[in-house]
């Protein structure tokens, strides 16, 4: 059994201390706080905490990291648990959607692009994790929210873990293409140092759209059918599977409009095309992660107490 970490509360700041921790339903780790009868003192609260939700939110997930690392391990295991194949659909995955877009856009649409393959599976590597985390992140908040009904738990933390998550997806996408880069011939460029810094503001960005989205999600049920669509409408007008320069004149400026743009290029001219990314694209991505991950964590900790009562 797996201890809460030392010196953690299983209730909100003020509540009595408890004793729990089993395991339940889906292989996920629940933790249940039960106090001993007589033992309920009165319940106090911190008001320095009340006024900051942003950063009490931030410590309570440090403060519950090992169960974080649970949940990352368990969502890990449990997505590919009934199939033949396990993790290599991680691998497979990007590997068919490329081979059809590669397909449907060197014969049919006659790119010109040298290493069509590379360029395309670069994009969808960062698709991928963008969709996938902000995604889960929505359905896992709503599947645990009879968990959070029951016991305290950082409510941020079923967003974090799809983050986790979706950074491992990402590391294991990367071996089907550095194998695509060997066999077509593109060179393995000494920019791909410059690639860990694109993946962290990535997961900043998307961890901010994951909790903005989560918030609105419980609210408003419809958000998750209608962030579906949007995503899908999102992905045709972002240069993921096709050149910018294939656009208009007339509407390149909206490039500039569109985060997901900017972390795409911070993370696939390195590799790609083999140099850095201007000052203007880098200065973008920054800017886009950084407002995200502010925005999307201010808008849920100052909502998490009346979450668990959503769900």
């Amino acid at each position: 059994m797996t201890a809460l970490p030392t010196g953690t509360d299983a209730r909100p700041a003020g509540a009595a201390h408890g004793r729990c921790g089993r395991r339940r339903g889906r292989g996920v780790l629940h933790y249940a706080a039960m106090s001993e009868a007589g033992s309920l003192q009165a319940a106090t609260y911190d008001s320095a905490a009340r006024r900051a939700p942003l950063v009490r939110e931030l410590v309570e997930v440090v403060r519950y990291r090992d169960l974080l690392g649970l949940l990352i391990s368990n969502i890990t295991k449990s997505r590919y648990k009934r199939s033949a194949l396990g993790v290599v659909w991680t691998l497979l995955n990007p590997l068919l959607n490329m081979a059809v877009l590669t397909f449907a856009f060197s014969h049919m649409f006659r790119f010109s692009l040298v290493h069509y393959p590379v360029y395309v599976l670069s994009g969808l590597i960062l698709w991928n994790f963008f969709t996938q985390t902000t995604t889960y992140a929505m359905s896992t908040l709503v599947w645990g929210g009879g968990l959070l009904k029951r016991i305290y738990l950082p409510r941020s933390i079923f967003a974090v873990a799809s983050i986790g998550n979706g950074l491992v997806n990402l590391l294991l996408s990367l071996i089907p293409l550095l194998a695509i880069i060997l066999i077509v011939g593109h060179p393995v460029h000494l920019t791909w140092w410059f690639v860990p810094l694109a993946v962290l503001l990535l997961a900043m960005f998307s961890l901010g759209v994951a909790l903005l989205m989560s918030a609105l999600a419980v609210f408003f049920a419809d958000v998750v059918e209608m962030y579906a669509v949007f995503v899908q409408v999102w992905f045709f007008l972002t240069p993921v599977m096709y050149p910018k320069e294939m656009l208009p004149a007339r509407f390149v400026w909206y490039l500039n409009l569109n985060p997901v743009y900017n972390l795409l290029e911070l993370f696939r001219v390195p590799i790609y095309n083999g140099t850095i990314p201007g000052p203007h694209t880098i200065i973008a991505a920054v800017a886009s992660a950084v407002v995200s991950l502010l925005l999307g964590w201010w808008a849920f900790a100052s909502k998490a107490d009346e979450l668990a009562y959503r769900v």
